[in-house]
């Protein structure tokens, strides 16, 4: 899906890739900010806050370290692609992303970060982790911005491939010092 939205796939479909990739960046950033926020409020009630974040982000990296997560088995609409603007499909996409779920999930960390805005108690600081987790999803994209050629979009794809496993180790080593944070701060 991510290599769909590239230079060289905006301009077959007489699109500007600029603003559908600034649109699926906004999209994403809203999506997060969006479920963030609500996830936030709803979890105002909820004590012991800093145990059960430890105990859900150790939960997820068990999870990472063992195989996939579970998950829905569903992309985003390809059809967008040929029937709407850039920036529309551009915004529908990033948002889905952005609220994490209701796609395809690759890392129990998405879940992990959906427990923090939970527990966080608060829809502004459920805002701020759901955002920065939206714009963080979206960011690979950014990648693509050189893709103008059948060869260049093989070339970024395949860079982006390989960079998805030292992403992973990442995601891991901050899935665990999450954990360290957080029982050291409960």
């Amino acid at each position: 899906m991510l290599t769909s939205i590239s230079p060289l796939g905006e301009r077959a479909r007489g699109q500007r890739w600029g603003v559908t990739a600034t649109a699926y960046v906004g999209g994403s950033l809203l999506g997060g900010l969006s479920i963030g926020a609500l996830l936030g409020a709803a979890g105002s009630g909820l004590s012991h806050r800093h145990l059960l974040a430890a105990a859900l982000c150790g939960a997820a990296l068990g999870l990472d370290l063992r195989s996939a997560p579970p998950t829905l088995h569903r992309q985003v609409d390809q059809a967008w692609l040929s029937h709407y603007r850039g920036w529309v499909y551009g915004v529908g996409y990033g948002y889905q992303l952005g609220l994490g779920v209701v796609t395809i999930v690759t890392s129990a960390s998405t879940y992990a970060a959906l427990a923090l805005a939970l527990l966080s108690g608060s829809a502004a600081t459920g805002a701020v982790i759901g955002g920065g987790f939206g714009l963080v999803r979206a960011l690979p994209l950014l990648a693509l911005h050189g893709a103008h050629t059948p060869a260049a979009l093989h070339r970024t794809a395949a860079a982006l491939e390989r960079l998805s496993t030292a992403a992973g180790r990442v995601t891991v080593g901050v899935l665990g010092a999450s954990v360290a944070l957080l029982l050291a701060a409960g």
